[in-house]
């Protein structure tokens, strides 16, 4: 993913070297000491730190791979939730075993993913769902993740999108899902992060973050394409998620393709969430416009144009609000926002009526190509040359110094 042309030789063995050396397990937060968004995580014990940035220099960045789940091992490395719905939803979540088995989830030849919510079998009134929730295993600290999308789930009411497709869609219910993040410990002390929801047929993706009490939506509105979330006349700016029953701050994506039935007609796309020591950001791209860089596993924000949606630094730390966040996929029926938003959404009886029968839910489904996620590596510019900053282990610097050795008497 690195040319020459770009870096000279020896900064190209370094990051290999380093990248190589900073593995580390993906069943608890990274530890690794190399520096994240400008910010060294670890002791700085038997190591030595290259490149400190001075002060009249400017800063360059490079988004390196850190972890991807794709195809036959996706599921690997996610926990099931099987507890009840923290939601209210009328949702049944199933352990790992149940939901292989009632084929919830399942990887298809080509690898892609499938996560679903029942739709074959019809219920008494009264009982819920069958569906599932995934958290990862991993926990990051800032971060680039990067979501390729073949569809997400949605429905109710009956969709013409003759325009999108030629053809008629109808489905009926009360469907919420969301991909999303949220800090270890008690809700909401480490942070929130709603990159994708929505319910019933919505057509607008609303992205949301929800902290304690101190963070603030402030980021002018010429910074991002979207629109504030807006109650009454009054936008949720306030991202305190102890008030305002639990809504925090949001931005509603203008793309009537963000979400729903448009999404998926289309081809699905890409989402993608930045979380460095700027802000929190989040983009989403339709299948026909998805950046070259993204497609190529080069990604570099600053070729995009403005995020979707941005919750920037200078209204909310996003260094000290949001910590240690697992990943989860979910798909809910009814509950806090589905449920009590039904009466005024278009859709028809009630949503728990619209339990019982499985073909209403034929649209509640993800179908995921891949997720990936990737870790900023700052550089300090100054005039021609480039200093790499990153903390590197004392046991691997005297093989780098033979190996630039070697550089340098081939040059």
């Amino acid at each position: 993913m690195f040319h020459s042309s770009r870096l000279p030789i020896y900064l190209l063995i370094l990051i290999s070297f380093t990248h190589n050396a900073q593995a580390t397990s993906t069943t608890r937060p990274r530890t690794s000491r190399l520096s994240w968004a400008g910010r060294t995580f670890g002791s700085a014990e038997n190591g030595i730190e290259l490149g400190k940035r001075e002060s009249n220099a400017t800063p360059s960045a490079l988004w390196l791979p850190y972890d991807e789940y794709s195809g036959k091992s996706f599921f690997d490395r996610w926990d099931f939730f099987d507890q009840a719905d923290p939601t209210h939803g009328h949702v049944t979540y199933v352990n790992r075993s149940d939901a292989f088995s009632k084929n919830l989830v399942y990887v298809q030849n080509d690898g892609t993913v499938i996560m679903k919510g029942d739709n074959t079998n019809f219920l008494d009134r009264g009982v819920f769902r069958d569906s599932v929730r995934i958290s990862s295993k991993a926990q990051y600290n800032t971060g680039l993740f990067v979501l390729d999308l073949n569809r997400a789930p949605w429905g109710c009411g009956t969709i013409d999108i003759k325009e999108v497709q030629n053809t008629m869609m109808t489905v009926l219910t009360g469907v919420w899902p969301a991909f999303w993040t949220v800090g270890s410990g008690n809700w909401p002390q480490t942070g929130e992060v709603d990159i994708i929801e929505g319910v019933h047929d919505n057509e607008h993706n609303q992205v949301a973050w929800h902290t304690l009490d101190g963070c603030r939506l402030t980021t002018p509105t010429n910074r991002f394409t979207g629109t504030l979330v807006s109650v009454n006349g009054q936008n949720h700016t306030d991202c305190n998620a102890l008030i305002n029953d639990n809504a925090g701050c949001g931005i509603v994506e203008w793309s009537r393709a963000s979400y729903g039935p448009y999404f998926d007609a289309q081809g699905g796309g890409v989402f993608v969430m930045k979380w460095d020591e700027e802000g929190i950001a989040v983009w989403s791209f339709y299948r026909a416009a998805v950046p070259k860089d993204i497609v190529e596993g080069t990604p570099d924000p600053a070729n995009w144009g403005l995020p979707s949606a941005e919750l920037w630094a200078q209204g909310c730390d996003p260094l000290k609000f949001f910590a240690n966040h697992s990943i989860i996929f979910d798909i809910t029926f009814c509950g806090d926002w589905a449920g009590n938003s039904y009466a005024t959404s278009g859709c028809p009886g009630t949503c728990e009526d619209r339990l019982i029968d499985p073909a209403n839910f034929a649209n509640a489904s993800w179908s995921i190509n891949s997720l990936k996620v990737y870790r900023k590596q700052i550089f300090s510019g100054r005039n021609a040359g480039f200093s790499l900053h990153m903390r590197i282990p004392i046991q691997h610097t005297v093989a780098m110094v033979g190996i630039l050795g070697l550089v340098f008497s081939w040059t």
